[in-house]
């Protein structure tokens, strides 16, 4: 309703428009109403099951390691434990590098005693922030950083397996031309514990990774780009190398939150939905690079560097926060393992997903095995 100024106003126009302007206001507050309703979960018949997968070798099996872990051997959808439970819990690796390598400030304060030493990186990870594995990164290998020689790195890997007792993930710097020839190497250095070697891709000559892998009684990590015919393109071609199932773990990539969370979510979903459903070509446990949260600017700026933004908040917690949002997210897409950075974000990530897993309990007042019905 308009009305034009200078001229005289109607008392009947000004009583029209109060009732307009009552009309909208209820209006607005009939939408605001919350309808009440329940939330029913029904139980889902599935026909398969994901391969139950190892990492790490004991004395027993020929290794050093004191614990191992073990991931995967689900029948149903993540923490739907009143459907049919998870036999395992999910694991968390934290990063370490055998070279110092620029860090947000956030993290760099939990490891700069320690950066030019891998094998005391690596020890902090597990005595002082309790990480289930170690992931140690090759990166010095990079023809464009150190071109550190194979052999030499391989030497590296010895001293983590020897500061550490816990299983440990193997990557080399992505170099799609040097990571054949390191992945060997340090695979022969750690023959008998059962590592993942990571990684075999498209892109790389992943036979000469997976055969290494194999031959010194490690598992592969199949890695492909958020692509699920490329993750089943990849995993037929491991099967037809003579890679046992229970060597194999995958890695559909991990677009973090502010690089696309959604998508990754809804990639890693639907494998495991269809493995569920009785597709072998994707039914095993998933790994997700959760570091890849600190991609995203706002992770690890100190500001927003648009001059009208809005405040971005200490920058202290947002880099720890968007390594959780992402590690969680995926965990309720079906993530078995989170490679993480931050020892604050995977103690979080860690201890929430243990509690939905069951292993933590809190005191009596939540019944895990169905937390989807909880009512507070």
């Amino acid at each position: 309703m308009e009305i034009e100024l200078g001229k005289a106003i109607n008392p009947l126009m000004i009583q029209a428009l109060l009732q307009h302007l009552q009309s909208v206001k209820e209006a607005r507050e009939k939408e605001l109403e919350l309808v009440d309703a329940s939330f029913e979960v029904s139980r889902a018949e599935w026909n398969g099951e994901i391969e139950e997968v190892t990492i790490g070798a004991t004395s027993a099996d020929g290794g050093t390691r004191e614990t191992t872990v073990t991931i995967g051997g689900e029948k149903a959808m993540p923490f739907y434990n009143f459907d049919n439970p998870m036999p395992h819990p999910p694991v968390i690796s934290v990063d370490c590098f055998d070279m110092p390598i620029p860090l947000a400030k956030a993290v760099r304060v939990h490891y700069q005693d320690v950066m030019e030493d891998p094998g005391e990186w690596a020890k902090k990870n597990v005595r002082e922030f309790g990480a289930d594995m170690v992931t140690i990164h090759l990166i010095s290998t990079d023809p464009m950083i150190k071109d550190t020689p194979a052999r030499e790195a391989a030497k590296t890997v010895e001293e983590v397996l020897q500061a550490v007792k816990v299983p440990i993930v193997i990557g080399g710097s992505g170099n799609p031309d040097k990571d054949p020839e390191v992945l060997e190497a340090a695979a022969e250095a750690a023959a008998g514990e059962r590592c993942l070697i990571a990684s075999a891709n498209l892109n790389m000559d992943y036979e000469r990774i997976a055969k290494a892998a194999k031959a010194n009684g490690h598992v592969i990590l199949s890695w492909t780009q958020l692509d699920i015919n490329a993750q089943k393109t990849l995993n037929r071609y491991l099967f037809k190398l003579g890679t046992p199932r229970e060597d194999i773990v995958i890695d559909p990539t991990t677009a973090a939150l502010g690089y696309g969370l959604d998508y990754a979510f809804t990639n890693i979903e639907r494998m495991r939905l269809s493995a569920l459903k009785g597709d072998t070509d994707l039914a095993f446990p998933i790994s997700c690079g959760v570091t890849n949260a600190w991609g995203a600017r706002e992770a690890w700026m100190k500001s927003s560097p648009i001059k009208e933004d809005s405040d971005w908040g200490p920058a202290a917690y947002r880099g720890p926060l968007f390594e959780i949002i992402t590690g969680l997210t995926l965990a309720i897409a079906g993530g078995d393992m989170f490679m993480m950075m931050h020892p604050e974000a995977g103690a979080a990530v860690k201890t929430i997903t243990q509690t939905l897993f069951g292993a933590i309990k809190d005191g009596g007042n939540i019944n895990i095995e169905d937390w989807v019905t909880w009512k507070a």
